[in-house]
C-alpha cells in the first residue's frame, strides 16, 4: 500500500479523550464511553479552526505537520545481497 498526500490540506479538530479506553472482559475489544472521541471537524484553514474553537469555548492546541523524510527505495532492494536491515519474515 502506498500513502499519498491527496486531500491532506485540511485542518482537523479532534477532542482530547475525557476517559481512558477500557478493555471489554468478554471479547477483548477496546471501547470508550466518551462520545466526543468520535467527532472530527475539518476546516479549510488554520484560522477557521482556531476561530471555531474560540467561539465555542473549546481549549485547543495547534500541531503543525512535521516534514516527512523522503526515502527512495525500489522493490529489488528487498532482495539485495548486502542489505543492512535483517530479513523480518
Amino acid at each position: 500500500m502506498q500513502s499519498g498526500k491527496g486531500r491532506t490540506k485540511e485542518w482537523l479538530l479532534e477532542f482530547e479523550p475525557e476517559s481512558p479506553r477500557e478493555i471489554d472482559p468478554l471479547m477483548g475489544w477496546t471501547s470508550s464511553a466518551d462520545m466526543q472521541s468520535q467527532v472530527r471537524l475539518k476546516f479549510g484553514t488554520k484560522d477557521e479552526a482556531i476561530a471555531y474553537a474560540t467561539r465555542k469555548g473549546i481549549p485547543f492546541r495547534v500541531e503543525e505537520e512535521q516534514p516527512k523524510k523522503i526515502t527512495r527505495k525500489s522493490y529489488s532492494d528487498n532482495f539485495k545481497y548486502g542489505r543492512r536491515v535483517a530479513w523480518t519474515h
